[in-house]
């Protein structure tokens, strides 16, 4: 089951005791792709990106498409089945440079695609290859009006603050700490300090929300963790239980 750090586990009631031993949350991290957003339906991913370049697909060839570019490795998605030797290195620094990341992508692509590469992944640039949870707003919005700062924590190849803008929610954030910019990515503890030190709290009263073990290493760095389980894209995700542990 997925759980947290220092006590915290998604959807267990706890006991009296940890209630009077938690502690004290006065900053909030998140992690962005999976936690906030998810990217859009693999099958309206390869059909939006072909009519991009004036090409249509139908249902049956996009679908085994979607089914190929998602083995191959797509951002976003879960990670290639082999990496082609000619792509390790940027495979490796994907999250560390944005021509890396634009290069892994494009290049795992193209093993399936060459011509629908560039295309597939400027969908994952624009707001409309993403997908908020139903929550997400609701609860920056209620971070805010609380006075809690927020910081967005991700391992990414691209800048977030312009998407997350288009998806509404930029201007809920404090802070967006990026690895390609930082040049650290979770679960370095130096990534969760750099969030920390940027909204001015100590880690021991910041909480980090993710989906991953990355995540979840912000307990190195001595934040508290919660950990959410996989959701539907759009639908409620837990989101709420941030404001619970506040």
């Amino acid at each position: 089951m997925p759980g947290s750090a220092h006590g915290y586990r998604a959807g267990v009631p706890e006991s009296d005791e940890s209630l009077t031993s938690r502690r004290t949350i006065e900053a909030v991290l998140l992690d962005f792709h999976g936690t906030l957003a998810q990217v859009e339906d693999p099958v309206r991913w390869v059909t939006l990106a072909a009519q991009s370049i004036g090409t249509t697909l139908d249902r049956g060839r996009a679908t085994v498409l979607a089914d190929r570019l998602t083995t191959a490795g797509r951002a976003g998605g879960p990670k290639p089945h082999r990496v082609p030797a000619h792509l390790a290195e940027v495979w490796a620094d994907r999250d560390l440079s944005a021509d890396a990341h634009r290069a892994c992508y494009t290049g795992l692509a193209a093993t399936v695609d060459e011509s629908l590469a560039t295309a597939l992944y400027d969908r994952l640039l624009v707001a409309d290859g993403w997908e908020l949870y139903a929550d997400t707003v609701p609860t920056l919005r209620a971070l805010r009006a609380a006075g809690v700062p927020v910081a967005v924590v991700s391992n990414i190849g691209f800048d977030l603050r312009a998407l997350a803008a288009d998806l509404g929610f930029a201007d809920l954030v404090d802070e967006f700490v990026l690895s390609y910019e930082f040049g650290r990515t979770k679960p370095d503890p130096a990534i969760f300090w750099k969030a920390c030190a940027a909204l001015r709290v100590d880690p021991e009263r910041a909480l980090m929300v993710g989906d991953t073990p990355a995540d979840a290493g912000a307990a190195a760095a001595g934040c508290s963790v919660l950990v959410l389980p996989e959701s539907e894209p759009g639908k409620v995700h837990g989101l709420g239980g941030i404001l619970r542990l506040l």
